[in-house]
């Protein structure tokens, strides 16, 4: 609140101070305010309290009204300003918060992918293996099977061409020309078939 004490004790110093100077415009040089004659000071005093009356009366509410006033808005401007600092520091701890557990969530999100990637590439190697070996399996089977099945071939055209040989010779006897014309016959015929 505004204090009444210093307006009063500056119009008292400004009356004495216009007493100092009436005084010494009647006295003709002597400038000291406090060696002036006592009708002066009772003047002066008259008017300082006419004064001090007409502005208790009539200024000083209005003043001291516009001065509290001022006072209570700047109060209100510096709680305010309080208010909104904490509520900005209060928001820029939460944007920070945030922030770091938008990073740890980031960071998370990463690893999980890294490791999901590696649980990936594990598998797609396993399975890659899996496959090239059944692959290989499969190749190993289809190529006995087809050497079973060549070597059967081979064993029944051979068992084959004994047997027309050998009825063969026993139609006709023969000689070493008959054996080596026999011989080259079943050759040329082992040829045809396929089986060089």
């Amino acid at each position: 609140m505004f204090n009444l004490n210093r307006p009063l004790l500056a119009a008292i110093g400004g009356v004495l101070a216009l007493a100092g100077a009436a005084g010494a415009a009647e006295g003709g040089g002597d400038t000291d305010i406090f060696n002036a004659d006592i009708g002066n000071f009772i003047f002066t005093l008259i008017v300082f309290i006419c004064v001090i009356g007409v502005l208790g009366r009539f200024g000083w509410k209005p003043l001291l009204t516009v001065l509290n006033e001022r006072e209570r808005t700047i109060r209100e401007s510096l709680e305010a300003a309080r208010a909104e600092r904490a509520r900005a520091e209060q928001l820029l701890a939460d944007y920070q918060a945030q922030l770091d557990r938008a990073r740890q969530e980031a960071t998370a999100l990463v690893d999980e992918g890294r490791r999901d990637a590696a649980v990936v590439r594990q598998r797609i190697q396993e399975e890659t293996k899996r496959e090239a070996t059944e692959m290989l399996e499969r190749a190993r089977r289809e190529i006995k099977l087809a050497t079973d099945t060549a070597v059967k071939e081979i064993y029944d055209q051979t068992a084959e061409l004994a047997v027309q040989v050998a009825g063969r010779i026993i139609q006709k006897e023969l000689s070493a020309g008959d054996h080596q014309e026999l011989v080259t016959e079943s050759l040329e015929r082992m040829e045809q078939t396929g089986l060089n």
